[in-house]
């Protein structure tokens, strides 16, 4: 490759606007939009791999699965099985637009999506504390059921009846990477690592074995930005740039920050929320620690204006 490497990590909410705009067409055109600013991208002369997320999506089909199981007898999905599925339905929409894109700003790029699993340590901390609600709400009975018979673990959920958590454990090993670079040398723009990649375990034979877990995408594109030497680590999420003391009196937006800066505004707990930005943060921090050169945290819309430093938050080794 003689261009810059960029990795982006597209948040999987960023593919649904509202409430009012969840089915395959509105999340296809909500695609359109972010691949209009990944090709800015690739016309200013990158070269990406895209990552991104699922959790809405994966939870539709879960839904879907579990209301044809009630009512018509069919077989439930599996959660590996069920990421596998939104990587397919995600990447053809981003990878379709990307292209049709493409083609009609004149540029000869291909763009495919590789169907990615992400090897994680069976005796990871976090599947002896599950955490990640998943699935639909059932009732005390049902929930019962399911933990006796399947083994689930289930938590009640704020009044509102109980529901299945699963662990998130971290991303370890990408077992597609081989094939993920070598289409990143011939050019190709690659859409990998989807929803954190399908999670999967050696039980201690070196095979892989698909297991109920979800991964943090922005953790697995941060591997995904390790391994690959990216020159550019981009996290696409709601906001243009990051704040500290976010809805504060005190409230700051961040230009451009160190690596130091980032760990320590991490470790004082109270700037990012866990379930949000905290993450992000710590993604990048990973990135930075091994090797990275840079990561530019701002929502699809303004990464053109972000990559001229007119916007965003900037984090720096």
């Amino acid at each position: 490759m003689t261009n810059k490497l960029a990795v982006i990590a597209i948040g999987g909410n960023s593919l649904i606007k509202d409430d009012k705009h969840v089915t395959v067409d509105s999340q296809y055109l909500a695609a359109k939009e972010t691949c209009m600013h990944i090709a800015d991208m690739i016309e200013q002369g990158w070269d990406v791999a895209i990552g991104h997320g699922n959790g809405p999506q994966v939870g539709y089909i879960l839904r879907r699965s579990e209301i044809a199981a009630k009512t018509a007898g069919m077989h439930e999905v599996p959660l590996d099985v069920c990421g596998a599925d939104s990587q397919g339905a995600i990447g053809y929409a981003l990878q379709q637009n990307l292209q049709n894109i493409l083609y009609q700003r004149g540029i000869k790029k291909k763009v495919v999506t590789i169907i990615t699993q992400v090897l994680v340590d069976k005796n990871d901390p976090a599947f002896a504390k599950p955490t990640k609600p998943i699935g639909s709400f059932m009732d005390q009975d049902e929930a019962e059921r399911r933990q006796r018979e399947q083994g689930w673990t289930v938590v009640e959920d704020a009044g509102r009846g109980f529901r299945r958590v699963v662990a998130s454990p971290l991303p370890k090993e990408i077992v597609e990477l081989e094939t993920v670079e070598t289409l990143l040398e011939k050019g190709i723009v690659t859409i990998t690592v989807g929803g954190g990649g399908i999670p999967v375990i050696d039980p201690g034979d070196g095979n892989y074995q698909g297991i109920a877990a979800v991964i943090d995408k922005d953790f697995a594109s941060s591997l995904l930005a390790r391994e690959i030497k990216a020159d550019l680590f981009v996290i696409s999420t709601a906001v243009e740039k990051v704040a500290i003391n976010f809805g504060k009196p005190e409230q700051k937006w961040l230009d451009r920050i160190t690596l130091a800066e980032a760990k320590a505004y991490l470790a004082e707990g109270i700037h990012f929320a866990k379930g949000s930005m905290a993450p992000k943060i710590q993604a990048v921090i990973w990135y930075l620690e091994n090797g990275g050169k840079e990561a530019l945290i701002t929502n699809p819309e303004n990464i053109g204006r972000a990559l001229k430093g007119e916007t965003g938050t900037w984090i720096v080794a």
